[in-house]
């Protein structure tokens, strides 16, 4: 087995008084999933449409965090810490793009896409920088919360879509001169970090994926989303899956894993604005 990341993966985020991203029991559980963390809003229905078909399977364990993260994760051999406490949890099932899928093929069945998601722009109401796109982010004026390239692998979809819409040096801009003057925010867990910042006037614009923008206005949370659907360079990011070789519980994964590629998850995924993986798609090969 390769050597494991030197560092223990650590969630630090001061500005929240409760970490709702580790659900479930992690020694007392049937089946533990580590899994991309924009897919929390999924999991209740998902995880009762899972029970419903396999009811044997009642105590399961997740965690909804960023890819980079949770592979740390898996090359420490599930070990987390959050403040002053350290967990280990060994995985079953793992959930994250095509590159994280790359890093970690010794420890991983063979994996495969399930679900797929586009980015999206978060503004303040009534959007008053009128913001219009991914050229916009190079502004020297603009406050932009956005992904850590580290961990997070919504990053790369990001550099690809500033990329498409500009140039490379525009990457360079919005990831390294702006974080350098502090016009570039990257956050830790940007699911939860995004929208609160823009709340609290700290960012002026937000890169979401799709699926968390339009939650966020089921929510009726004070945001605006950016009307991208004219932008053919929104690239394609898609979701892969894949068991683990050392599963604590190898029914329970492969069990899952059959679950999350069938027509009834799909209906979950798209309840809440996935799309179904398509080969017709021109999915971006670097995520």
């Amino acid at each position: 087995m390769p050597m494991s990341s030197p560092d223990v993966p650590t969630i630090a985020l001061p500005e929240f008084d409760q970490i709702i991203d580790l659900v479930g029991n992690p020694y007392n559980s049937d089946l533990s999933l580590y899994l991309n963390g924009n897919q929390f809003m999924v999991m209740a229905d998902l995880l009762s449409a899972f029970r419903a078909l396999y009811p044997h399977y009642r105590h399961i364990y997740y965690e909804t965090l960023p890819p980079g993260l949770l592979a740390d994760q898996i090359e420490r051999a599930g070990e987390i810490r959050i403040g002053a406490l350290t967990l280990t949890v060994l995985a079953d099932v793992y959930t994250g793009g095509r590159a994280e899928m790359e890093r970690l093929q010794p420890y991983l069945l063979a994996p495969r896409p399930y679900a797929q998601n586009r980015l999206a722009l978060v503004v303040a109401p009534g959007n008053p920088l009128r913001i219009s796109g991914f050229h916009d982010l190079v502004q020297p004026h603009l406050k932009i919360a956005m992904p850590n390239p580290r961990t997070e692998g919504i990053a790369r979809l990001a550099q690809e879509a500033i990329r498409r819409a500009l140039d490379e040096s525009a990457v360079q801009r919005v990831f390294e001169e702006k974080v350098r003057d502090g016009t570039t925010r990257l956050t830790t867990v940007h699911h939860r970090e995004t929208l609160f910042w823009l709340a609290d006037g700290r960012v002026d614009v937000g890169v979401v994926w799709q699926t968390e923008a339009e939650y966020a206005r089921r929510q009726q949370q004070p945001i605006d989303v950016i009307d991208l659907s004219g932008w053919q360079d929104n690239p394609i990011g898609q979701y892969w899956a894949a068991g683990l070789k050392a599963a604590p519980h190898p029914e329970a994964r492969d069990a899952f894993l059959a679950f999350l590629n069938s027509k009834t998850s799909n209906h979950v995924y798209a309840s809440y604005g996935f799309t179904p993986v398509n080969p017709q798609d021109a999915s971006y090969a670097g995520f």
